[in-house]
């Protein structure tokens, strides 16, 4: 890895942040819940299921759990996801191990703190606050507010227009290789995150991004050096 590159990731003046896998530890209910809807309706789930589904946000997809047979109409499968999933954001989801303490560490050095999930806010909000970490971030945005979907990288020049800096000047977080790859097309720094259900991803997400982290302490002390 270029350790120029990785110093400027660092340092950058704001993190844009994932949420699902990378600030919060859902992917194992998460991948679990949207598995369940495909098998039920006796529809094998291949092993990049989930891969291909974390970046595509809620209508992206049901759309493609349709192109695959999963029966239903639009608003009976949102609803159905919803009702899977909602209550285990609001009431069962944790923070990963490090991020309060990181992103606290990161406001107190000026840094900008931004959210840019695929999942909707009605998820997001509630885990946010029970959390107690709702209040660091500038803004929290769902892939919905932009109309985009984190595979495409203009979603990333728009969230620069949107805090009113240079694409260079972010740092984008993830676990999922596919939005990592549309993040660096777009020109942004790439800081790769491990998850354990994007782990055999590792070694090309560390290949592709500027820098990568195992836990969020390793990002709090990498850009506390940094800066």
């Amino acid at each position: 890895m270029n350790t120029q590159q990785s110093g400027a990731a660092f340092s950058a003046r704001h993190f844009l942040f994932d949420f699902d896998g990378t600030l919060v530890d859902s992917m194992p209910y998460w991948a679990r819940a949207m598995r369940s809807l495909p098998e039920k309706h006796g529809i094998p789930c291949g092993e990049d299921f989930i891969h291909i589904i974390t970046p595509l946000g809620r209508e992206g997809t049901i759309a493609y759990l349709s192109s695959i047979g999963v029966k239903g109409t639009k608003e009976e499968l949102l609803r159905e996801t919803d009702d899977l999933l909602r209550p285990l954001y609001e009431d069962v989801i944790p923070l990963k191990k490090g991020v309060r303490e990181c992103l606290e560490a990161l406001r107190q050095k000026g840094a900008g703190l931004h959210i840019l999930t695929a999942s909707p806010h009605r998820w997001m909000d509630p885990c946010l606050k029970r959390n107690g970490v709702w209040e660091l971030f500038d803004h929290v945005w769902s892939c919905e507010d932009f109309g985009m979907i984190k595979t495409d990288p203009a979603i990333y020049l728009r969230a620069a227009e949107r805090i009113g800096c240079g694409r260079r000047d972010i740092a984008f977080l993830d676990d999922n290789i596919n939005a990592d790859r549309a993040a660096r097309e777009s020109g942004v720094y790439v800081i790769g995150v491990y998850d354990e259900s994007s782990s055999t991803d590792e070694a090309a997400m560390r290949a592709l991004a500027d820098a990568y982290i195992t836990d969020f302490d390793e990002l709090r002390i990498s850009a506390a050096g940094s800066r």
